[in-house]
């Protein structure tokens, strides 16, 4: 079959779903990307490193008074589209117990309300009535809250090229275009429409697992003064950044995001040299949205972005069922598409995401603190460098497994990493200094055994 004899069955597909024009003709460009097999790289010899970023710990102090004027104007949007079902949970990641009884969605709601701004969550047809739920059960109503989707598009048949059929379960066809979809969405919602209608021209992005992005009032007098259409956080990559996407530069010295997707397999050495590309995505984005809207207005409603292609299979937990191609964009890939964009380095404790039982066991712990302004940051000995924690995935990839393996958090204040291998529990009262190492046995039958309360530093067989 033809790509247009193709397409005609991907365009019904989008509409059987009742797809926006927008995301449509989004789709189709993304889609006649992945059949024509051009290569979807950005190679080495089209870039260069970016250097020279401004530097938010090095902001003159007058412009936290000139965010703070503009609060007014501000609305803070978080991207909670997320299940965490590599956790083992079946709801929105936000509803996770994180410090003590307060959900990722609890503390996001405190700041709002401690800032009196708006805020906006861009859901998925997976999180939206669970979130709402959650929200009316908190009893809050200081602040506006918003809710929108983003939009859902088929999952490819890698061998036919055709929307994939999965008669097991019809919902796993479908798959969410990438935060990329943020822009699209804002305008097929009406949301970005009536944010502008009350005056709230700036808005503050960052995922809702990551409670260290707050709305700093410095980086928004910042963003304001500089009259960019667009800034993203970037933070120093580290070893431990090394797989993740980078800031760049292009030949012409605009600046660009290379995703890991869009890295050539000749060219991964390069790509992970943290020395030459010094800084990643946080994902924490400010948004001129009066400005967004006069671009998306003069380009066809839509801002082109790179397509992302992830090799999946159409059930993520079945590496047996069909191979399928899921076709995405990134929100921060903006900062090429847009005009008169920037970055700004932050320090790492704006970036505290939680993507594993290790991060939680992080985040809960005393090297971090619940802050005045009810975000989640790192007390301030740890100097801005968290601690890392690995966790067996054999015993604690799941958070029920987490939940009854570990007693109480152990103290980290002092650790640099921790790494638990084997059948093994932790009890309360531990303290760990420095690398640790807790090494348990591999007999998944027996009885875990368990680390007792104590200071560890070092290697620790059990």
């Amino acid at each position: 079959m033809s790509i247009a004899s193709n397409w005609e069955s991907v365009q019904s597909k989008l509409a059987q779903a009742g797809s926006p024009d927008i995301v449509v003709r989004l789709f189709k460009r993304h889609y006649e990307n992945l059949c024509s097999g051009d290569e979807s790289y950005l190679r080495e010899s089209e870039i260069e490193p970016a250097k020279d970023v401004t530097d938010a710990e090095q902001l003159d102090e007058s412009l936290a008074q000139v965010g703070k004027d503009h609060l007014s104007s501000v609305a803070v949007l978080k991207l909670n589209g997320g299940l965490g079902t590599s956790m083992g949970l079946a709801g929105p990641k936000s509803l996770l117990p994180v410090r003590g009884d307060d959900t990722f969605l609890d503390l996001i709601l405190r700041q709002a309300n401690q800032l009196s701004v708006p805020l906006v969550l861009m859901n998925s047809f997976s999180t939206q009535e669970q979130t709402d739920q959650a929200i009316q059960a908190s009893g809050q109503d200081s602040v506006e809250v918003l809710t929108f989707l983003q939009h859902q598009v088929p999952k490819i048949d890698a061998q036919t090229m055709l929307p994939v059929e999965w008669s097991a379960d019809p919902d796993l066809q479908w798959c969410p275009p990438g935060h990329g979809d943020i822009y699209a969405a804002l305008v097929t919602s009406g949301t970005l429409e009536r944010l502008l209608s009350q005056g709230r021209r700036y808005v503050f992005v960052s995922n809702a697992d990551n409670l260290g992005a707050t709305l700093d009032l410095s980086i928004l007098g910042h963003f304001v003064k500089s009259g960019k259409s667009f800034l993203m956080e970037v933070a120093d990559r580290t070893a431990a950044d090394r797989k993740g996407g980078h800031l760049a530069r292009s030949k012409s010295g605009g600046l660009l995001l290379r995703e890991k997707a869009q890295c050539h397999p000749e060219e991964e050495q390069q790509f992970q040299d943290v020395t030459r590309y010094r800084y990643f995505n946080t994902n924490n984005l400010w948004l001129d949205l009066q400005a967004i809207s006069e671009f998306m207005d003069a380009n066809d409603g839509v801002i082109s972005l790179p397509t992302i292609t992830n090799r999946k299979t159409v059930d993520p937990k079945d590496s047996d069922s069909t191979p399928v191609y899921q076709l995405e964009t990134a929100m921060g890939a903006a900062i090429e598409a847009l005009p008169n964009t920037d970055a700004i380095r932050v320090p790492r404790s704006r970036f505290a995401p939680v993507k594993t039982t290790g991060d939680l066991l992080a985040v809960r712990s005393d090297a971090y603190e619940v802050r005045q302004d009810a975000s989640v940051g790192l007390i301030a000995e740890r100097e801005s460098v968290p601690p890392t924690v690995k966790l067996d995935d054999r015993y604690f990839k799941k958070i029920a497994d987490l939940e009854a393996r570990v007693e109480a958090a152990p103290s980290l204040r002092q650790c640099d990493s921790l790494t638990v291998t084997g059948n093994l529990k932790l009890a309360s009262g531990i303290a760990c200094v420095g690398d640790v190492t807790f090494t348990g046995d591999d007999s998944e039958d027996a009885a875990p055994r368990t680390v007792p309360a104590g200071t560890y530093e070092g290697e620790n067989p059990f």
